[in-house]
């Protein structure tokens, strides 16, 4: 693997550029961006507040068998947060396109190649699952559980991120909930293009003002940056704005390219990752 760009080199990824695609197996297609610079952006130094994961759904993974016969398949990869990079989103498309037209022995040995491929793109361990289509996997799709937001009357004028309406009632008493919101959209860093997700943050502590959240949530909607940069951004904001004792974070990104990404950040004692299911965009 090259040395690694760090996040100001964005631009030099394949996004936003015409690029061949490679139907044999290609590695080096994989962009990996260091996390650290847009983190700093956000207060975080050294090491983050926070645990978590990049949870990623492939459905576009096709190879050959050993004979020559295509095989397709759907995949799930789960980046750690603690990981010191990300991988662009449009160059792991073209890596997965990479093996379309190369003979592999079976599934687990595809397995075993992407999960080595992403694991040293990103620096750390990535958990690889893979499921042929010929085995009638099944996917789950449900809308996620909390309170839904979005109906609260309100006006709005910021579109872009302002962390200072955030609030919570400090002199109420201590709440634990979900709430949900369907209106998050940011664009891509490098493109610009519109990215669409739930959100979803569960927390412990004094209420959240919603119409605040809302507002907040909305303001996202003229802002640039990659999926696991908002949730990390949105996650610093809400825990330094409204102090909750505790709380977790995940956005699940509408499908592009044939991937969907489902970032997830929370506190330690919050740490296991919601389940892997579709929300009705993807």
């Amino acid at each position: 693997m090259p040395d690694q760009p760090d996040l100001t080199s964005a631009g030099a990824s394949p996004l936003g550029r015409a690029v061949a695609y490679r139907s044999d197996y290609t590695p080096e297609l994989l962009f990996p961006i260091a996390r650290g610079p847009k983190r700093a952006e956000i207060g975080i130094e050294r090491d983050p507040p926070f645990v978590g994961e990049d949870l990623w759904n492939a459905y576009e993974l096709s190879w050959l068998d050993p004979r020559g016969k295509p095989v397709v398949a759907i995949g799930s990869f789960r980046v750690p947060a603690a990981s010191p990079r990300l991988v662009e989103s449009k160059s792991l498309k073209l890596y997965l396109n990479s093996f379309n037209g190369s003979r592999f022995d079976g599934v687990e040995a595809v397995r075993l190649r992407i999960a080595e491929d992403l694991s040293e793109a990103t620096g750390s361990r990535v958990g690889v699952a893979i499921q042929r289509l010929g085995d009638r996997p099944e996917r789950i799709v449900a809308a996620a559980e909390g309170t839904l937001i979005d109906d609260i009357d309100l006006e709005i004028e910021d579109y872009t991120p302002c962390p200072e309406r955030l609030r919570a009632e400090l002199t109420a008493p201590l709440v634990q909930e979900t709430l949900v919101s369907q209106l998050l959209k940011s664009n891509c860093l490098v493109t610009g293009q519109p990215d669409w997700a739930t959100l979803i943050i569960r927390y412990r502590g004094h209420p959240i003002d919603r119409a605040a959240l809302l507002r907040y949530v909305v303001s996202f909607r003229n802002h640039n940056e990659f999926h696991e940069q908002c949730v990390e951004r949105i996650f610093m904001d809400v825990r330094r704005q409204c102090r909750p004792q505790r709380l977790a974070v995940w956005a699940r990104y509408t499908r592009r390219g044939g991937l969907d990404i489902n970032p997830f950040r929370a506190d330690a004692q919050d740490a296991t990752p919601p389940a892997n299911f579709g929300d009705i965009r993807q």
